[in-house]
Formats: structure tokens, sequence, C-alpha cells
């Protein structure tokens, strides 16, 4: 910078005015200065500098629990990153998208991101990135959970949404079963009957597996009864392949309430395949009410990850008024032909 100003016959002062308020700069004097870094080679101000000087990066970060790919492929991470995204672009802000990925790289990723706060997509509860988050002292929100005193939260009510759309799922069912998210960071597919909600270390798992149970239990009936198919990602394909061990042999299940839609789709591929009258011989629901739901008659649980996405981004910038993220959180049941009248 001494070197431009000595180039174009101006103080150091001036030099940094052209770059970073160049509203004070003569506009003869800016060119002049222009010109001489442009025959020196000097690019101007090294941001990172600059964002040292000033306190601020300007950026987001954007804590995805899942594989980068992810925020891309899953639809209902697209919503929830849009929302995020439009508060960004509304207030000039950049995004930085760092994915979980289950090595110990992912703390040191979180302490050197040069980002002025968080927003943390569904984390496990005993992730360590999550207390590395609240060690940075910055601004962070977390969707989903978990649940922590020093990070603030945006959710639905799991367990009353859950409980609500079980209850219209399990009616007149025998032999119901659950398409559930990952219970813990392994990951690990399977199906248990009945597995202990508190156990799930994911927040929005237990929060709907203890809905389900809620719904299936306030009668007498037991939860150990319920199959519960644990899938490790959100595909309508891998929710497909479990379906149809949960639909084979005599104590097939005759109804199946989902944690997505896109996992309740797989679970309705399949009972074509296998000629299961839907909601007959099979009740369905899912959770989100997608754009896919309403071509498919599928009860489900509305809710708005945009409107999810804007809540959390609004606050981590310190721009959201408190109504707006109650809004945000709301929820309905939204019953169709997937499920059996009362």
């Amino acid at each position: 910078m001494a070197q431009v100003a000595r180039a174009a016959g101006v103080s150091v002062m001036t030099v940094s005015y052209t770059y970073g308020r160049p509203d004070r700069v003569a506009v003869a004097t800016r060119a002049a200065v222009l010109d001489a870094a442009d025959r020196l080679g000097y690019p101007g101000p090294h941001p990172a500098a600059r964002s040292l000087r000033r306190g601020r990066t300007g950026n987001l970060g954007m804590v995805l629990g899942e594989r980068l790919t992810y925020a891309f492929d899953d639809r209902q991470a697209t919503h929830f990153l849009s929302g995020v995204a439009q508060v960004c672009a509304e207030l000039g802000t950049g995004l930085t998208l760092l994915p979980v990925t289950g090595a110990s790289t992912d703390v040191v990723r979180i302490r050197q991101a040069a980002v002025d706060g968080f927003v943390v997509w569904t984390i496990a509860d005993d992730d360590p990135v999550v207390t590395a988050i609240a060690a940075t002292g910055l601004p962070a929100v977390v969707h989903g959970g978990p649940r922590r005193d020093d990070l603030s939260l945006v959710s639905v009510e799991d367990r009353a949404a859950a409980r609500a759309v079980a209850g219209e799922t399990f009616v007149g069912a025998r032999r119901p079963g659950v398409l559930s998210f990952p219970l813990d960071r392994t990951r690990a597919s399977a199906i248990k009957d009945g597995p202990d909600p508190d156990a799930a270390t994911f927040r929005v798992t237990r929060e709907r597996l203890h809905g389900f149970r809620d719904a299936w239990t306030a009668d007498g009936a037991a939860w150990a009864d319920v199959r519960v198919g644990i899938c490790a990602t959100n595909s309508a394909t891998e929710a497909a392949a479990l379906a149809a061990k949960m639909l084979a042999g005599p104590t097939a299940c005759d109804a199946i309430a989902a944690m997505s839609d896109e996992l309740a789709l797989g679970v309705l591929r399949t009972a074509a395949r296998l000629n299961r009258a839907v909601p007959d011989d099979l009740a369905v629901s899912g959770w989100d009410d997608t754009e896919a739901a309403g071509p498919a008659g599928l009860t489900t649980v509305a809710q708005s990850l945009r409107d999810q996405g804007i809540a959390c981004a609004s606050i981590a910038l310190d721009a959201a008024p408190p109504q707006s993220v109650l809004d945000a959180c709301r929820w309905r049941l939204v019953a169709r032909a997937s499920t059996r009248q009362r």
C-alpha cells in the first residue's frame, strides 16, 4: 500500500480510503491510485485483514450434520438451506457450508471457520462439534436439536405432532410400524421391536418416537408390539427395502408411520409392488407435506422448513423478531387417503 501511495503521489490513508471508503476520495485521485496499483500488481487489501479490523467476516456458517451433498440431494434440506440463503442474500452476507463427517477434523474445521455465527442442521446430542460451536462464543442456532442452554433452538413440537399423525395412522391397526430416522451417529440400519426412544441421541428421532409411542399406548397397547425400521438415510430406496421386510410374514405391519414423506413414499412403492391396498391393507403416513405428498394422497405433518431456515439465519445474524420464529415452527396434521377413516 505504501508503494502504491508513492507511485500515485498520495498518502497511505488515501490509498486505504480508495479501497475501503471510495466516496471520500476525489474521482481523479481514485483513478490515479487504481492505475498505480494496477502497474504494481497490487490487488487491494486482503479480505481477511479487513475482516480482522472490522471484527466481522461477513459470512454465516451452515453446519450440516450430514455429508456435503445432502444439502443438495435431500429435498427438505434444500428447502431449509434456501431459507437460510434468503436471509444471507437480504443482508449481504456470505454462506459457508461446513459438513460434519465424523472425523476428528470436524472440530478443527469449526474452530477455524471464518464466520460471524452458525446455523446447525439437526445433529446428535453427543457430537463434539456441538460443544466446539458453543465454545466459539459466536451466535449459534440449532435446527431440530440438540437442546442446550448455550445454543438457540428452532423446532416444531415433534412429540405432539408425532402423536397426532400416529393417532391418525394407527386407527384400526393391530400390528403397527414406524420408519425412523437414525438413532445415533453410527447411522446403523436395523429393524427393532419397540426400541427405547430415550436411546436415540438425535433429538428429532427421540421426540418423534416418543410421540408415536404415546399414540399407540394411550389405550393400553404395548410399545413392544410396534416394529421400528431404522433408516440410515432419508432415502425412499432404503425405506422401500426396509418396508419389504416389515410387510413380510404372518406378523406383517398393517400401518406404518414414517418420519418423512420421502420414507413414506418408499413404503407406498413397496405396498404397490406387493399388491397391498392402501389404506385397507396398509395405512401409511409421512412428515413435511412435500410437493409429492398431495398427489400421492399421503397423510402427513405439514411444516415449512424454508421458514425455519429463515428463522434460524435471522436469529444467528440478529435480524429476527420473536414472532416470526413462532410462526415458522407451526405444524398441522393433513389427513388424506393413505390412512383409514375413524
